[in-house]
């Protein structure tokens, strides 16, 4: 801990020199301190695993030390997670689990089948790993003014934005009342269940819908569990899949809901016919009424994407001329010279793109 506290003392006095600056120019102080440590950076935000943990089969947790490019978010946001797979900068939105303030952040990712960037974390993530940190986002966050009455409620990895609520509650000294309901596939698989079955002041429910060993509750969400956890709170947050929300909205007042599932969205039925051409590469294609992101794949590009359901920005492009219509929100950009995120936009005709 001595040699970490002298270390970043260190990096802390190298980064804030005027001096350096004078002496780095034109390419600035960061191109040369990352060649010493990859997270001494003052522009960009990056963190260094210090600690990993599998605590369930189907998840890992990392403990993160960001350095001082990394600002902060608060209890609820997620944060845009950069790794490189086989040469590849792959990006992710996850959400911490840690309360506000806390001087490390931790993020419990859930291994998904098929998942690119869940996988390579949960098999390869390690101590000495270093990874970027962008984008923090989200309004889904406690309000200023502190309900009494808190219910939160999570379905598998949604637990961790509600976790870092909870926790950061805690940390504040809140003293009102709160109540949790996880639901997880097995007690197995329920992340963070010690620590939950831990605090007293909390009114904690597990419900497990493939193995009920060891459930407090019976099926799904519905009136009877909100009335075994808290049948009137003043608030209730819930994070999961689509379903759960339904069912926390069906049944309770004042929610605030997150997930990270996919939105639905249905491809144009008629392909505008238009030329999409991606500029900087010299390609040019016939729309096919897919996402400008699809597109271009298709014709062998290889932008840089992440969550590809217009969280993460990380596929954000330039479009210097066109149309293109948001196939979630139905927004359309008419603007030239206008950034456009080609994950989630479908040309209108002729579209030029910086990519």
């Amino acid at each position: 801990m001595f040699t970490q506290t002298l270390t970043r003392g260190l990096r802390d006095r190298v980064l804030g020199s005027p001096l350096v600056d004078l002496l780095t120019g034109p390419h600035g102080v960061d191109r040369y301190t990352e060649l010493v440590a990859p997270t001494w950076t003052r522009a960009d935000a990056r963190a260094e695993v210090v600690a990993v943990r599998r605590q369930t089969p189907r998840s890992v947790t990392l403990t993160l030390e960001p350095n001082q490019a990394f600002t902060g978010f608060r209890a609820g946001q997620h944060i845009n997670l950069t790794v490189e797979i086989a040469g590849r900068r792959r990006t992710r939105p996850y959400s911490p689990a840690n309360a506000e303030g806390a001087p490390y952040l931790e993020l419990t990712v859930g291994r998904h089948d098929g998942g690119l960037v869940s996988g390579y974390l949960y098999d390869q993530a390690r101590p000495g790993m270093v990874v970027g940190l962008d984008s923090v986002g989200g309004d889904f966050v406690l309000p200023d003014d502190r309900p009494q009455r808190i219910l939160f409620v999570s379905g598998g990895s949604g637990i961790t934005p509600v976790m870092s609520m909870l926790r950061t509650l805690r940390a504040g000294g809140f003293g009102g009342r709160t109540a949790f309901i996880h639901y997880a596939r097995s007690a197995e698989e329920a992340c963070y269940r010690a620590e939950l079955d831990a605090m007293p002041d909390v009114r904690v429910l597990h419900g497990y819908t493939r193995s009920t060993a060891g459930s407090d509750l019976d099926g799904r969400f519905g009136q009877e569990h909100l009335t075994v956890a808290m049948p009137e709170p003043d608030a209730v947050f819930v994070c999961g899949p689509p379903e759960l929300v339904t069912a926390v909205r069906e049944h309770c007042a004042n929610v605030r809901s997150e997930s990270f599932v996919p939105p639905a969205y249905s491809v144009p039925v008629e392909p505008s016919g238009g030329t999409v051409t991606f500029a900087d590469s010299g390609v040019a294609v016939t729309d096919d009424g897919r996402s400008l992101l699809e597109q271009a794949e298709g014709a062998g590009l290889r932008p840089e994407s992440g969550c590809r359901m217009g969280i993460c920005h990380s596929c954000t492009r330039r479009k210097t001329r066109g149309v293109v219509k948001n196939v979630i929100t139905g927004a359309m950009s008419t603007a030239d010279d206008e950034d456009v995120q080609i994950c989630v936009s479908a040309p209108v005709g002729d579209v030029d793109l910086a990519l």
